[in-house]
């Protein structure tokens, strides 16, 4: 195994992580995408969807816990939503993560890449954001609503890899009505909960390249905190469009790959 190559994914951890701390996302939204495309580009081989799946699930798992705390020392994490979206989103990656094993990688593209698009529209609809002055544990929501749906997002994310912000994130701010920057706060430690079950989906089904797995940590947790520091100082608009253009971008080139583009 090359030392360039160790050393290019530890650069790719350390740039998904950054925007994993600054947007409030696991990073499978950048690393997926990443991790399919750099290393051909580069000359250094291809790592099919299935892997690329196993190895960002575990690069999320360890991006969310390092921006997590800086977000939690910003005083921007809801206990609640961590309790009905991030232990139904996290009991739903499990499944998705151990059912992916079976699932072709064509289709865990496919998936990926719908999702995806749909959560990019959503994030850019106008919204007047509300309750800017709350505190995390002030805020009032649906919560049988929230469980349902953090259940069937974290179905889907186990499947790709992923901890589920971007659908997520979408979802909290227009459909439950969260203000963006609790939103964005407490996501991580929603998207943790999801990484915890869905590495060791992974892990038990023996999908993890850990080599690579441990190169893409070693980057994503300076990262991470670094982009959380940055993010407090963030207009929450600016936030909301960020992720979005991300996801459209991302979305757009893995449909094109799952058709059979290059």
């Amino acid at each position: 195994m090359e030392i360039s190559f160790l050393l290019t994914l530890v650069l790719l951890g350390l740039g998904g992580g950054f925007l994993s701390g600054l947007l409030g996302l696991g990073g499978a939204i950048f690393m997926i995408p990443l991790l399919l495309y750099i290393p051909p580009l580069l000359g250094m081989g291809h790592i099919d969807m299935k892997h690329v799946s196993a190895i960002s699930m575990v690069q999320v798992l360890a991006a969310s816990v390092s921006g997590l705390i800086v977000h939690h020392k910003n005083k921007l994490v809801s206990k609640s939503l961590l309790l009905y979206i991030g232990v139904f989103g996290a009991a739903g990656n499990l499944v998705g993560a151990v059912y992916s094993k079976h699932a072709k990688s064509e289709f865990l593209l496919a998936v990926f890449a719908t999702l995806a698009l749909i959560s990019a529209v959503v994030m850019f609809v106008p919204k007047r954001e509300q309750g800017e002055n709350l505190k995390p544990d002030e805020i009032k929501y649906n919560k049988p609503l929230a469980a349902i749906i953090s259940l069937a997002v974290g179905g889907f994310s186990g499947m790709v890899g992923a901890g589920g912000a971007f659908m997520f994130i979408p979802i909290m701010i227009y459909l439950l009505n969260i203000p963006t920057r609790i939103t964005i706060g407490s996501m991580l430690g929603i998207v943790f909960m999801s990484a915890v079950m869905g590495t060791l989906g992974k892990i038990t089904t023996g999908q993890v390249i850990w080599p690579y797995a441990i190169a893409l940590v070693a980057g994503a947790v300076p990262g991470a905190q670094i982009g959380g520091r940055v993010s407090k100082r963030v207009n929450t608009k600016n936030l909301r469009y960020a992720i979005a253009v991300i996801i459209v971008i991302t979305g757009l080139q893995m449909w094109r790959q799952a058709l059979g583009g290059r």
